[in-house]
């Protein structure tokens, strides 16, 4: 039940001394409430960032620094005063966002993984044309690659040597990605019977491959090279591919 209260704008007043009555507008100038200046402060207050979005846009200009730094050198040879001169911020800031620098290594590493663990996410949903799964995987993979290069240069630099950390981290993301990819492919027909280490094994000959398409991809000079890397890339899964229809798990 709503409960309305009329307020009229004419209200009534006893003059002084006269007995008579005075009508009195409550919405003359000298009543009113001055709006002009809460609007103002609220359209200010709506269009600065929020303290939350101020926070994510420093991360991310943290994030963006380091990988320009990395362009040209190891993680190891990164120091937490670079990236924090790089990224316009004290020192101190950085700590807010990151307890040490490692711990931006590893956010740099699960952020480079991400189109990877797209773009078998988007084929094991369904979402490629079935008559061209190879291809579409591919594609979506020079996409991610383009879109995150800085990312996976400094992948295939930490791969194999730099901080120890960062190069186990690596390896545990492979090794998820590959048990994640070998528990889809047991739903295939023809690949339900297959043993639990043959599937392991061809999930990592796709993932691998994945891995160093994604390299070779990174190192493209030009547009004529990025197709020769594709056409490659298409003809070694195929490869994996034919391997799979030839193949008796209890081998």
């Amino acid at each position: 039940m709503y409960t309305v209260i009329l307020v009229s704008p004419i209200r009534q007043s006893i003059g002084p001394g006269c007995g008579t009555f005075h009508t009195v507008n409550s919405r003359t100038p000298s009543s009113r409430t001055p709006r002009s200046g809460r609007s103002s402060s609220s359209r200010s207050s709506r269009d600065s960032p929020s303290r939350e979005e101020r926070k994510e846009a420093t991360r991310r200009a943290i994030i963006a620094a380091a990988l320009r730094l990395l362009e040209e050198r190891s993680f190891s040879a990164l120091s937490l005063r670079e990236v924090t001169r790089e990224a316009g911020i004290v020192p101190a800031a950085f700590y807010r966002h990151f307890e040490t620098m490692e711990a931006l290594g590893l956010i740099l590493i699960d952020e480079s993984f991400r189109a990877l663990r797209d773009m078998l996410r988007s084929a094991r949903a369904g979402k490629l044309d079935p008559t061209r799964v190879i291809e579409g995987s591919v594609d979506i993979l020079i996409a991610g690659v383009d879109e995150r290069r800085e990312h996976w240069r400094f992948i295939a630099r930490e791969r194999n040597s730099g901080v120890t950390v960062l190069r186990y981290a690596i390896r545990t993301e492979i090794r998820l990605i590959t048990s994640e990819l070998a528990i889809d492919l047991a739903r295939f027909p023809g690949l339900n019977a297959w043993s639990a280490e043959d599937l392991n094994i061809l999930a990592s000959l796709f993932v691998n491959s994945m891995i160093s398409i994604a390299e070779a991809i990174e190192d493209a000079v030009d547009q004529t090279a990025l197709e020769e890397i594709r056409r490659i890339a298409v003809k070694q899964l195929r490869l994996i591919g034919t391997g799979i229809n030839g193949w008796h798990s209890s081998d």
